[in-house]
């Protein structure tokens, strides 16, 4: 049975290229072996399983502060009774919590576990789409497994512009946009619209943000095919996104929005540094070169998407640089148009890997222990980005650092209504590795100035609550009993997490270790 379904997901007419006379006319070459559905499931669970090991896996780190809670709001509308606000604006937009809260009570399979599995599954179809891509570009297995290899051995690699990296090592709904978007490019190389339009929906469902990127993308690819020819997407889709910024306010930021703005140089290129410049340019050289001269051993189809990564990356950095040119545009600078670079550089590095695999490693073992090197150094780089955590934080895994252990001891030992505080810069803190406290500790918090500001930088709306929530724990590290009792009378904060060289004089703190107490308000000031 599983070798049946393997075979009707890889089965030539669908993955390789796109048509059997066309392979013949190219004279396109495989690997038996390699290319046997069987063979590539397990290679491409090998690949997966080695990008797990290399890149790690973080529960509730850094953007997954913003997913997790609304999963778990799904699955108990109980919790986060306070300032759900700052992850749920980005929740109402996506399906993606609803999905991963589902599986859960389906399965009855507990949440963390859940999303682990996912994660894992997420980097599964990642690689399988990204097989599908590279059997329409490129003739031979060496190429195409060459280029899977690069990308399992740099999924860390940070995109210029966007404060993103490849993968994340957590879960978040890119997890399951990107190999959406893979595909619905694929798709459309092979002459399969329909197909293409169903992916990009799906995508939308999951991160309409990042499926307006690949529907850019393809518009960008429609150009290049056709580009001779009057474009076959339809005029509406065009006009859609036309007409989406004219939904933004086109004046200048002020307030508490301007000051999340300048807090994000990335929102604007007139802020960048030189290399983020030649992290931009470079890619776009790179992939101009393969679009003009057609290597031996690639296909049309990487040619035309060469030309199309190209005209969508020139389209991204013109409309960045226009909204760097006035203040009137500080609404739309959240639009974020640079995030198309993310695309640009996983296929980037696709293609980069399969070039390397055509004309350097070849079918030489030895040359191909040049990734177990490289995945070697990026393995040590994460491990050093998150020193106080293990690895790979495996379901019910006991943590080391005093932080994290206490956010596991909130969330068993508090109620689910209980409203906390503590210091807004914490993620920035030694041992806490960004981890997020309502991630973890499943409770209501005042707003931090990590995460919540990012959702601020998206939803101007928030902006005033956050700013007086903030406020409101300005100084923290020099406050007093009476400070805490305020926060209580004004916010029904009930509890503090506190590093253990603050006072807690006049609080109970029925836990401590050695890095925090955690510590009941008892009273109101008079």
């Amino acid at each position: 049975m599983l070798a049946h379904h393997a075979a009707l997901i890889l089965e030539p007419g669908t993955l390789e290229i796109p048509s059997r006379a066309t392979a013949r006319s190219l004279g396109a070459r495989r690997s038996p072996a390699l290319a046997h559905p069987l063979a590539v499931l397990l290679l491409l669970a090998l690949a997966t399983l080695s990008a797990l090991v290399v890149q790690g896996y973080h529960l509730g780190t850094d953007d997954a502060e913003i997913y997790e809670p609304a999963i778990k709001k799904a699955l108990n509308a109980h919790l986060f009774p306070f300032g759900d606000e700052f992850f749920m604006h980005h929740a109402h937009l996506s399906c993606f919590p609803t999905v991963v809260a589902w599986s859960s009570s389906l399965t009855h399979v507990p949440v963390d576990a859940t999303l682990f599995a996912w994660y894992v599954a997420s980097l599964f179809f990642l690689f399988l789409a990204a097989r599908k891509l590279l059997c329409l570009c490129f003739e031979r297995e060496a190429a195409r497994w060459s280029g899977i290899a690069l990308l399992a051995c740099v999924l860390t690699v940070p995109v210029a512009g966007t404060a993103l990296i490849l993968v994340d090592p957590y879960l978040t709904a890119r997890s399951f946009s990107t190999p959406a978007t893979i595909f619905a490019l694929a798709s459309f190389v092979e002459h399969r619209p329909s197909r293409s339009l169903l992916w990009l929906f799906c995508t939308a469902l999951i991160h309409p943000q990042m499926a307006v990127y690949a529907l850019l993308f393809v518009g960008c690819l429609a150009a290049a095919r056709y580009q001779r020819r009057p474009s076959p997407v339809p005029e509406p889709a065009f006009a859609l996104l036309m007409a989406w910024p004219m939904r933004f306010e086109l004046t200048p930021a002020h307030g508490a929005y301007r000051e999340i703005l300048q807090s994000r140089s990335y929102f604007l290129v007139s802020s960048w540094q030189w290399y983020e410049w030649v992290g931009v340019i470079a890619p776009l050289l790179a992939l101009f070169y393969l679009s003009r001269c057609q290597p031996r051993g690639t296909l049309p189809a990487c040619g035309l998407l060469a030309r199309a990564m190209v005209g969508l990356g020139l389209l991204a950095t013109g409309v960045a640089l226009v909204l760097a040119s006035s203040t009137r545009f500080d609404y739309l600078a959240r639009l974020q148009p640079m995030r198309s670079f993310h695309l640009i550089y996983v296929l980037f590095f696709l293609f980069l890997g399969a070039l390397a695999g055509q004309y350097i490693l070849k079918n030489c073992a030895w040359r191909w222990t040049v990734f177990l090197a490289l995945a070697a150094a990026m393995c040590v780089g994460q491990i050093q980005a998150y020193p106080a955590s293990p690895h790979i934080e495996w379901p019910g895994v006991s943590y080391g650092s005093g932080w994290l252990r206490a956010f596991l001891w909130i969330r068993h030992n508090t109620p689910d209504q209980d409203i906390f505080a503590l210091d807004p810069d914490y993620m920035e803190l030694p041992g806490v590795d960004l981890h997020g406290f309502r991630a973890l500790a499943e409770r209501s918090v005042l707003p931090d100035n990590a995460k919540d500001s990012g959702a601020v930088s998206v939803f101007p709306e928030l902006a005033d609550d956050w700013k007086q929530q903030t406020a409101a724990l300005r100084d923290w590290k020099h406050f007093t009993s009476r400070d805490f009792g305020i926060l209580k009378a004004r916010y029904a904060v009930k509890w503090i997490v506190l590093q253990r060289s603050i006072s807690a004089k006049g609080l109970v703190c029925p836990y401590q270790n050695d890095a925090v107490r955690v510590c009941r308000i008892a009273g109101v000031p008079q």
